[in-house]
């Protein structure tokens, strides 16, 4: 089980604070949902949080088991999809899962083919993503951080490009990560995003500006 503790942590660019004095345990189990004006500093928190960008002050820590890990160690624990993270777009379908499972692995049992069809996309294994549409992609970014066995799973405005049919797909994927129903356990779920119908099942609902 993972916990992530950020202590007093603060992010400036330049002379402007994005936030400061950011206190938090975040622990598996558990769904918190960052909120705010759009350029409030919530994908900036995210990616704070995720141990890819650096703090300006404070200390965040990753434990396992109630046991501190090495910074090196972060990003084996976590899957992120983001609008401002690219798919390798020369790749088949197939050859980009099977590309990610080599350094993030699949949920057991789970083969890229039975990846596919939880995407809804076993019709288009065999094309290039640079040939799929903005929604295909969204849902593909999605599916490899929902499907990896990573216990920290980060969404950033997840359901952006997605139509109702995807954002509904969304939904029923999004939930089993904290009700895991195959008996895996639970996931900690940070979610960036200002739609409600994004997080309306999460109990933690933070908003970014009480830190500037």
């Amino acid at each position: 089980m993972v916990t992530i503790r950020a202590e007093q942590i603060g992010k400036k660019y330049r002379k402007e604070w994005i936030f400061r004095r950011v206190d938090l345990t975040l622990s598996a189990g558990n769904s918190y949902t960052f909120v705010g004006p759009n350029g409030s500093g919530k994908s900036t928190l995210l990616q704070l949080l995720a141990g890819s960008l650096p703090s300006t002050e404070g200390k965040l820590v990753y434990e396992q088991n109630g046991r501190p890990l090495e910074p090196d160690d972060w990003f084996r624990q976590i899957c992120i999809a983001a609008p401002y993270l690219e798919l390798v777009e020369e790749l088949t379908l197939d050859e980009l899962l099977t590309f990610h499972q080599t350094f993030k692995p699949f949920s057991a049992g789970l083969t890229p083919a039975m990846v596919a069809d939880r995407l809804l996309l076993t019709h288009a294994r065999h094309k290039e993503i640079k040939y799929f549409s903005s929604g295909m992609k969204q849902r593909v970014k999605l599916g490899l951080a929902f499907f990896a066995e990573a216990p920290v799973v980060i969404l950033d405005e997840p359901t952006s490009n997605l139509d109702r049919q995807g954002a509904a797909w969304y939904q029923e994927q999004v939930r089993q990560l904290i009700e895991p129903a195959d008996g895996r356990p639970p996931r900690l779920l940070l979610i960036g995003s200002n739609q409600p119908d994004e997080y309306d099942f999460c109990p933690n609902v933070l908003d970014v500006t009480r830190w500037k």
